[in-house]
């Protein structure tokens, strides 16, 4: 409930806060906390004119059980949100809708309530679009609010899980909100303050028009800072010390636009909270009280403190995983020593911003369903997660456990939260690309004298891991490449290098927090081989199927004039070199290898085709030099044998359900790896193994890892090894307990690592 001044305004503006009230009413309250999603942002069209004036219309999907791009389709009109009539709905109608969603066009719509009914008014009836219209309001219908449909033809729509070029992807009601609270910002007073990242105290400050305004602290509650801080990016809020900002207050002249407050502390907006506001020229807008401050507790990331970030790590039930950004990514909980995803159905932003501030964050920015960061492996533990806000972790919240056929990864949940502003984008810059995701990287470096300038980086050593901070810390998503020479991006005048042996590990939140030379050593120190990055918003994941590689692992005895093609391209130990060809044979250890792409964006080799590699032996192009190592390891990690595709030929062997073949080796065929596809390598073809003809009895680690140079951008490297454990007796060989090596906890790692009688083997 909203609460307004005495003082009596302009009509105008007594009409137009009255349609504020009833959108909020009407639109925060019923969807973020009833919905499985908040509603989606509404692309731009043009505004449709009525026989009142001119009416902005919103949509927004709404229902259950859906995924994010389908739903109950409701319209905003007139301060109120309603429904559409299923009777001559089409898909012509959908694509029209769809597209006012921010979607590119619809797959299909849905009658008779599949969604469940609405409440409130059906604003369309006998909806006929031809599927060119801009806007639904110009298609043919009934007119506004005359139906005789009941909740029960409540339309629904399935959109293609594209966005429009240009759409803004935070599909949230704060956006939506149209008071005079759109943002907020904490100033600091203290002079060391301003200087120092992140802002965590200062006066609350809100903006309109004219500027920024203070908010009266009369009545002001440790609920309403915690709304603040979750917005700035901080879990907590702490107590302040008042006296010396009420000496500031005196000397400062305030404006005081909001004079009450009354939050509940689990809004993730303030705007989201009743508010009182000032209007006119009140002269007592906040008697007795000062302007409102606040002060927050940070996060194990954003403080100084190393030990708290390691504290942070070592007793988190709860990640993310997958996404470009810190604070965002697939939601993944921990459970016995296993890590598994929750299921999406009425994932919200309550449920949200409890992981957000249980992983050090604010509040929640978004709740996405429908796997929008990727999707996850292993078991999915939670459904219909149900918090009210106020819980410490999500395993404090009521939720139902899952069932076979309840959910698959192509539901699991993810969020972005708010983190606190650090101001990294502007120490660096890219420039001469063709797009804002591409070109030279530019450092801003202090000098000296205090003065600033920008320089170039040198491309010796320059990846995809330093590629990766320089994407995340422009908010540019993934690295796609890091390049060592940018002489065709020749667009700026900066031509010095100040930056070198620039050494990331790719979890940096800047260039600065990686390691890097103290003074410039460049042996090609020419702009021209300075480093550059190109950026993606989307990014392949590969990923082992490692119960696969457990089945399929056996020893072949195989006679080496079976095995030229394999010398050929290095797939046996050194020692064959010495056999006495064509006689003799080598043990091989052999197994299936079947790699999934679970990301968003297909894989794709690094090199273009015109350098691919025609291999005679096995009859078709090679399109990277190593993809896959295979490694036999003792319990100290040291190498006893090896194997690797010294190159691939990448391809669709088959896909998930719906899901389509891109890929073929075959006739120079495109290569590479489409989402939801996996290129499987038999057990019995060349390469696909391990020679252990050298390696004696004993206990071992199988070790797989995937692109492991990182030559193809990914959303998630962590997950590209695979370990098990080894028994070999000289005749046979068993293989248990694969797994991912980021699948399990590290107390479970550490059990893995004391695998009984490892320590007893007799290696030569």
């Amino acid at each position: 409930m909203f609460l307004f001044p005495a003082a009596e305004p302009r009509m105008e503006l007594c009409q137009w806060w009255r349609h504020v009230v009833v959108f909020l009413l009407n639109a925060w309250i019923p969807s973020c906390f009833a919905q499985t999603t908040p509603p989606a942002h509404s692309s731009p069209t043009p505004t449709p004119q009525t026989a009142e004036g001119p009416e902005t219309l919103r949509f927004r999907l709404s229902g259950f059980p859906r995924k994010h791009n389908e739903g109950r389709i409701e319209v905003f009109y007139k301060g109120e949100w309603g429904t559409i009539c299923d009777d001559d709905f089409s898909l012509a109608n959908a694509h029209v809708l769809c597209r006012q969603l921010g979607f590119v066009s619809a797959t299909g719509w849905a009658h008779s309530a599949k969604y469940g009914k609405g409440t409130g008014k059906i604003w369309l009836d006998n909806v006929q679009c031809s599927g060119s219209e801009r806007s639904v309001s110009v298609c043919k219908s009934r007119g506004w609010g005359n139906s005789d449909c009941t909740h029960d033809e409540d339309a629904g729509v399935i959109c293609k899980d594209e966005r429009l070029p240009g759409y803004i992807d935070v599909p949230n009601i704060v956006n939506q909100i149209m008071n005079k609270v759109e943002e907020v910002r904490l100033r600091p007073v203290f002079t060391i303050a301003t200087k120092r990242m992140p802002v965590t105290e200062g006066v609350v400050e809100v903006k309109n028009k004219d500027g920024w305004a203070q908010i009266c602290d009369n009545g002001w509650t440790p609920k309403n800072s915690r709304v603040v801080c979750g917005m700035m990016g901080f879990p907590h809020e702490k107590k302040v010390n008042k006296n010396f900002y009420k000496l500031y207050a005196e000397r400062q002249k305030n404006h005081f636009l909001v004079h009450s407050v009354a939050c509940l502390g689990t809004e993730v907006h303030l705007a989201a909270c009743p508010l009182e506001f000032n209007y006119g020229n009140a002269t007592e807008s906040c008697p007795g009280g000062m302007p409102a401050v606040v002060s927050c507790v940070p996060g194990p990331l954003y403080a100084q403190s190393t030990a708290m970030r390691k504290k942070l790590k070592m007793q988190s039930t709860v990640r993310l995983k997958g996404g470009a950004k810190y604070g965002e990514g697939r939601v993944e909980v921990l459970k016995g020593s296993e890590w598994g995803t929750i299921c999406d159905d009425r994932w919200n932003l309550l449920s949200a911003s409890v992981v957000c501030r249980e992983l050090g964050f604010g509040s929640a920015k978004e709740a996405l369903t429908g796997a929008r960061m990727g999707q996850g492996l292993g078991p999915i533990y939670m459904n219909e997660v149900q918090c009210t806000g106020h819980e410490r972790s999500l395993w404090n919240c009521r939720y139902k456990n899952i069932t076979a056929e309840d959910c698959k990864h192509t539901e699991d949940a993810s969020l972005r939260c708010n983190v606190p502003y650090m101001g990294y984008e502007k120490t660096v810059r890219i420039l001469g690309g063709r797009s804002r995701y591409e070109g030279r990287v530019e450092v801003l470096r202090t000098e000296t004298n205090e003065t600033l300038r920008w320089g170039l980086i040198c491309g010796e050593g320059w990846g995809t891991e330093e590629a990766m901070v320089v994407c995340r810390q422009l908010g540019l998503g993934y690295a796609n490449h890091g390049l060592q020479e940018t002489w065709y991006w020749d667009s700026s005048n900066v031509t010095e290098m100040v930056m070198s042996g620039v050494k990331c590990t790719g979890d940096e939140m800047s260039l600065s927090q990686c390691q890097h030379h103290r003074t410039v050593n460049c042996q090609k120190a020419a702009a021209r081989f300075s480093a550059g990055v190109i950026c993606s918003e989307t990014a392949s994941d590969l990923v082992l199927n490692a119960p696969l590689v457990q089945q399929t692992t056996y020893i072949e005895d195989r006679p080496l004039h079976m095995l030229y093609c394999a010398a050929e391209e290095d797939c046996l130990s050194k020692s064959a070199a010495k056999a006495n060809w064509p006689y003799g044979h080598r043990r091989l250890l052999r197994f299936s290898s079947q790699i999934h792409n679970i990301g968003r964006a297909d894989f794709r080799p690094k090199a273009g085709r015109h350098s691919w590699v025609w291999h005679a032996c096995h009859g078709h192009y090679h399109s990277m030099d190593i993809f896959t190592h295979y490694d036999l390891m003792s319990a100290n990690g040291t190498k006893v044998a090896e194997g690797h595709k010294a190159s691939f030929c990448l391809e669709d062997t088959d896909c998930d359900e719906g899901v389509s073949k891109r890929y073929e080796c075959a006739n120079f065929g495109e290569q590479g790896i489409t989402v939801g596809c996996w290129d499987l390598y038999r057990h019995d073809i060349d390469c696909q193994w391990i020679d252990i003809t050298d390696v004696k009895p004993g206990n071992y680690i199988l070790q797989v890892v995937i692109n492991p140079n990182y030559e193809v951008a990914e959303s998630d490297f962590t997950n590209n090894a695979m370990k098990c454990n080894c028994k070999y007796d000289g005749h046979r060989i068993w293989v248990h307990n694969c797994h991912i090596g980021d699948a399990f906890s590290e107390e479970a790692e550490k059990k893995f690592e004391k695998y009984p009688g490892q320590l007893n083997n007799q290696i030569s």
